[in-house]
């Protein structure tokens, strides 16, 4: 290949082009993004559908589960094929998922049909930050924050309405219907655009042991949450058996990172000081949104008394001000050589306001509610943007895929285990089995004051996990970010 060939295909594309590529992977990105927040005040709902309360933190942890084992795989899959061939089948896997769970018809067949929608929205986010990463320099990645804000406004608000709306008013299954008409123009838009990308194919392996010995702990440890203090008491044989099972898992997985050729989570991107430290800063912020997203309408509802409609517009401040805290920590980052400062902000404020959640559980208005939710979200949402781009400006060309795979990696796994830890907080605190208390809920009886003592907890645990993204984030080092389209160089 002769000079000028080479520069052809290296030349950076235009705004103009960079634009159209970048809109084709919002249609994408929205369906993801409508999926988190969508189904969180469906699912008391939900729960009642089925008479079946206990299992319900499943139809988010197995969503979560999949996608998590699917995100660096797919990560890896679009440094071999490219981004575009991956994304387009991501969204047929995704329409298919939603398609079961619309037609679901027990608790069992949901969850198992939002494994397989799992398993698609899994790579959605992944593949579009990857596709950011390649196209855009990490100091100039923040003039295009504008339009992913718009994607994630729109689903932050639209997404509780519609689900509050839906499960009232409509039936629960449209919010998975609603996704087969978005998912047929993501894909026709997004197929479109991504003919323009060019070309980054990088060979790889694919750690399928890895992802089953990952996946595996992972289920042993969420069985262990979610039964324990429901089915089985939390010192029982069963419980202790699943929490040796996932660390038997867990070490076979670490062994696995250690000795395979190309392991899920490759040596050479984990031992990255940057990657190191920003993964679990992002994992522990991304954990406490998921958690407090879905186990907030069942506070909302049986604590402050709200319908279904009302707490999905109770909902809106801590979405909101997600997509605040990290648009806005997005778009100045490039502008400032310390921009850990604004994470670092933001998390003190998220504790402090949780705090005061954890102090006054009952008694508050919904109003101050909603303001600390919105504080807390805020401050989360600043750590999302920098931790990624961080990363993604410490890696090489080559690894960029796979490095986001671990990004998404560990920030679902985060979402998971938290998702089910708060969930264990308020089963096993409220003194109220799970089928009882989804019965007073859903009939406006719940009992308020055991209920608000077992969020208290949440929110306490909550604010610990932002203490532990904290720790992670001083501790992340801040290199500068590249202005130009040269990667990082790779390791010797």
């Amino acid at each position: 290949m002769d000079a000028r060939t080479s520069e052809a295909t290296t030349a950076p594309l235009s705004h103009v082009e960079i634009r159209v590529i970048v809109t084709g992977v919002m249609v994408a990105m929205f369906l993801s993004a409508l999926d988190q927040t969508i189904i969180a005040t469906a699912l008391p709902t939900i729960g009642g559908s089925f008479g079946d309360l206990e299992n319900l933190s499943w139809v988010v942890t197995a969503y979560l589960l999949t996608g998590t084992a699917i995100t660096p795989l797919v990560g890896k899959l679009a440094d071999i094929h490219g981004p575009r061939p991956v994304l387009l089948v991501a969204i047929g896997t995704f329409l298919a998922g939603s398609v079961l769970c619309a037609t679901a018809q027990s608790m069992p067949w949901l969850i198992v049909a939002r494994a397989v929608q799992g398993l698609g929205g899994g790579g959605l986010i992944a593949l579009a930050q990857t596709i950011i990463g390649l196209l855009i320099a990490p100091r100039e990645r923040g003039r295009y924050q504008g339009y992913f804000a718009i994607v994630f406004i729109t689903s932050s608000i639209a997404g509780p309405i519609l689900g509050g709306f839906f499960a009232e008013h409509l039936h629960w299954s449209l919010i998975f219907w609603i996704n087969v008409p978005l998912g047929l123009v993501a894909a026709v838009m997004s197929e479109r655009a991504l003919r323009r990308l060019p070309a980054h194919h990088h060979p790889h392996r694919l750690d399928i042991l890895g992802a089953l010995l990952m996946c595996a702990g992972t289920v042993a440890l969420l069985m262990a949450l979610s039964w324990g203090g429901t089915y089985f008491p939390w010192l029982s044989a069963p419980i202790f058996g699943l929490l040796a099972l996932a660390v038997l898992l867990w070490i076979g997985f670490a062994f696995r990172v250690a000795t395979a050729s190309e392991p899920l989570v490759p040596l050479a991107v984990l031992s990255n000081q940057v990657v190191r430290t920003g993964v679990p800063s992002a994992a522990f912020a991304m954990g406490t949104l998921v958690g407090l997203s879905i186990q907030m309408p069942l506070y909302l509802e049986g604590v402050m008394g709200l319908t279904a409609s009302e707490s999905g517009v109770a909902l809106i401040p801590l979405m909101a001000g997600v997509v605040v805290g990290a648009t806005g920590a997005g778009r100045v980052m490039g502008h400032f050589t310390h921009y850990k400062r604004l994470p670092i902000a933001g998390l003190l404020a998220s504790i402090a306001a949780l705090g005061l959640l954890a102090v006054w559980p009952l008694g508050l208005p919904v109003y101050a509610v909603a303001a600390g939710m919105g504080v807390a979200g805020m401050g989360l949402g600043t750590v999302l943007p920098v931790s990624t781009v961080a990363i993604q400006n410490a890696v090489p060309l080559p690894q960029m895929g796979t490095a986001t795979g671990v990004v998404n990696l560990f920030r679902s796994l985060g979402a998971a285990v938290l998702t089910a830890g708060f969930g264990a907080i308020v089963i096993g605190l409220s003194g109220i089995e799970g089928s009882a208390l989804l019965e007073r809920l859903l009939e406006g009886r719940a009992q308020v004051a055991p209920l608000a003592g077992a969020f208290r907890w949440v929110f306490v645990a909550a604010a610990a996990s932002l203490f532990a993204s904290l720790i992670a984030m001083l501790a992340m080092e801040e290199r500068p970010l590249r202005s130009g389209h040269a990667p990082a160089p790779l390791p010797e």
